[in-house]
């Protein structure tokens, strides 16, 4: 693959091809109508295609003033460890230095073994000692 042929796109995905890319990590789908209201509640996006085919997405949700959240950080498992992580990070990223005010809270939930990955981007593991310990209910 080589970095000319990826088309870089900073708006939301349609529903099927963001399914695809859940389906290609493991995760379950909802329908689809769920998943497109979750896209078109999201507050930033950027995903690359190769082709016209979606190889990573990620995406920025929350309250757009003071809490802020990284969501579905997804390499296709064929286009794993090409740094295209990275890129991802980096739209994010530059996309919170513009929108995110001063005061305001930037989190995610690092998939086990991925926490290294999301320090590079100035995240702190809540290890209990400061702030207590992330957690989450699934549903």
């Amino acid at each position: 693959m080589l970095a000319s042929q990826i088309i870089l796109k900073e708006e939301p995905p349609n529903a099927s091809d963001f399914a695809l890319m859940r389906r290609s990590i493991g995760w379950e789908n909802p329908e689809l109508p769920i998943i497109q209201n979750s896209i078109n509640s999201s507050l930033f996006w950027v995903s690359a295609y190769l082709g016209n085919r979606m190889v990573w997405c990620g995406r920025l949700i929350g309250d757009g003033s003071m809490y802020f959240y990284v969501q579905d950080v997804i390499v296709h498992p064929e286009h794993q460890n090409l740094g295209l992580g990275s890129q991802i990070m980096q739209s994010i990223n530059q996309y919170i230095a513009v929108n995110c005010p001063s005061g305001s809270t930037v989190g995610l939930l690092a998939a086990k073994g991925k926490e290294s990955f999301y320090r590079k981007y100035g995240f702190k593991p809540r290890n209990g000692q400061e702030l207590g310990l992330g957690m989450c209910r699934f549903i």
